[in-house]
């Protein structure tokens, strides 16, 4: 195991001061190479950053949570692919919208909810509902949160229960994910997020204002988690810790599989999919600075955990930087596997 070109690109990013710290992963056929560096915070303290701190994963929560809830509910027959949204809740004018254009992020939701991070969750829901899809179902790719919430909503109206309760029973103890939690109970163990003048340093509350807002019905965002349940959770997309009775097996190789209407080839259920020298490997970002990258072809993972939003979200470095390591990554080692 080696990858010195990904560690490189890795330390620049606290080398840089692009973000405060980094804790990362590196898994392939040979085993498992892990840091963490920097610190967790430098506002209003600085503190070093230490292993086994939980980071607010943002949409990492879609992909990890939300998307195997719904996988697994449509293996049970519970739900289907060509389900409309409307088929649960009527008040939606978008019949078309299908649960597989809600997982591919082709819904092509419209609409501006004016003050939208500051209404109280009572008006939030119906808001959101009150959205319509333009002329693009199905053709365009906008990744939006709504797919995920309605998703979410989805869920619950089958199940009778939360999403985020939903995910924690049954996705997040079947895999073992024992520390991944929507409500950390020991603040000091978690990574920050931005500090905010009016409501001062966010740890242990989740960064998204719709999550804040929304809480155990919002399956876009809210999960918190280690390094090491995300490596544990990258060992299972690899294959190599396996829990049959969770999915079975092709479902999850449609994982790995275009799932857009239009054939667009870079969407699987909830994972953004792209090609290198032909063959399929898949990827989640999340805004406060959380990252997986997992390729099933050469049988290797990233995990890239870092606090990008602290202590303010002007960072206008990390996503080209971002870019460049999932591609040095991606290519570093290909040849040995070909």
């Amino acid at each position: 195991m080696d990858y010195p070109n990904t560690v490189t690109k890795i330390h620049q990013f606290v080398d840089a001061g692009i973000v405060p710290g980094v804790s990362y992963a590196i898994i392939d056929r040979d085993g498992l190479q892990t840091n963490v560096f920097g610190q967790q915070e430098l506002l209003p303290e600085r503190l070093p950053l230490h292993s086994g701190e939980l980071y607010d994963l943002a949409s990492l929560t879609k992909v990890i949570g939300t998307t195997n809830l719904i996988l697994r509910l449509l293996a049970s027959g519970k739900i289907s692919l060509d389900d409309s949204l409307a088929k649960y809740f009527p008040q939606w004018q978008s019949p078309q919208v299908t649960i597989r254009h809600l997982l591919t992020h082709t819904s092509d939701i419209v609409g501006y909810i004016p003050n939208r991070n500051q209404l109280p969750k009572s008006e939030l829901m119906p808001a959101l509902l009150a959205l319509k899809s333009g002329s693009n179902i199905g053709k365009v790719i906008h990744y939006q949160d709504y797919n995920f919430i309605f998703l979410g909503w989805i869920a619950s109206r089958v199940m009778g229960e939360p999403v985020q309760q939903l995910i924690s029973e049954f996705v997040l103890r079947p895999l073992e994910l024992n520390q991944a939690t929507f409500t950390p109970d020991q603040v000091n163990n978690v990574v920050p997020t931005e500090l905010i003048p009016s409501k001062g340093l966010i740890r242990g509350t989740v960064h998204d204002p719709k999550a804040r807002i929304l809480g155990p019905d919002c399956g876009s965002a809210g999960l918190f988690a280690p390094l090491s349940d995300l490596i544990h959770f990258s060992k299972w997309l690899l294959g190599d810790v396996k829990y049959p009775n969770f999915l079975p097996a092709d479902w999850v190789d449609q994982l790995f599989v275009d799932q857009t209407p239009g054939h667009m080839k870079n969407r699987s259920f909830g994972w953004i999919l792209r090609h290198y020298n032909g063959h399929p490997y898949i990827l989640h970002t999340g805004y406060t600075g959380t990252l997986i990258v997992v390729d099933r072809y050469s049988h290797k993972a990233l995990v890239f955990l870092s606090n990008r939003v602290h202590p303010d979200p002007s960072n206008q470095l990390f996503l080209p930087y971002r870019s460049q390591l999932i591609r040095t990554f991606v290519k570093e080692n290909e040849i040995a596997y070909q």
